[in-house]
């Protein structure tokens, strides 16, 4: 794609992929500019969204992310912290992040996803004013909707590899499906 298709695309929305009763809404930081040009999430080539969902068990194959829907079936969502496009995240104020934690919190009392899981700790920490927040389950919740960080799977996270992000999603997807065990005992 063209440097100036990229940037056409700046503070663009890209539609949330959601749906009532999901057993995990992913929560991006903010659309980036290749996502928001594609309209497909996490489309940035160096973005480990994809391959990590797939490592951690979350899908049976790599999904490219033009085949985003296709994760519904399993009962995943995506959305976003912040709705507008940008080049990096570091463009965005905190007072958007506040802004995105209140819009996100009314999402999740509508939707009402068994768990809510933010791909970004230090944007968790901001938009919902959780300064001490690690990556793992949080003590909050929004109603019954459990919340977990995760790692940014953005190619610019270094501390983290494809694999260690891989065993952190892991262990939410065990957690889920240990909460679906749950409710279909009787």
């Amino acid at each position: 794609m063209k440097p100036e298709e990229l940037e056409a695309a700046r503070d663009r929305l890209v539609p949330d992929l959601v749906a009532d009763g999901l057993r995990v809404l992913f929560c991006g930081i903010n659309p980036g500019l290749m996502t928001a040009a594609t309209g497909h999430h996490f489309a940035r080539p160096g973005n480990r969204f994809w391959p990590v969902l797939h490592l951690s068990g979350f899908t049976p194959r790599l999904l490219p992310p033009a085949e985003q829907a296709q994760i519904l079936a399993h009962g995943l969502g995506i959305t976003n912290v912040v709705a507008r496009a940008s080049a990096r995240a570091d463009e965005l104020t905190p007072e958007e992040y506040r802004e995105g934690g209140r819009i996100l919190r009314a999402k999740v009392e509508r939707l009402r996803p068994a768990w809510l899981a933010v791909v970004g700790v230090t944007a968790y920490r901001t938009a919902f004013g959780e300064p001490k927040a690690r990556i793992g389950p949080q003590a909050t919740t929004i109603g019954s909707t459990r919340i977990w960080a995760l790692p940014n799977p953005s190619g610019l996270n270094a501390h983290w590899t494809a694999q260690s992000m891989a065993e952190e999603y892991g262990r939410l997807r065990a957690a889920v499906e240990n909460e679906d065990g749950a409710r279909v005992r009787p």
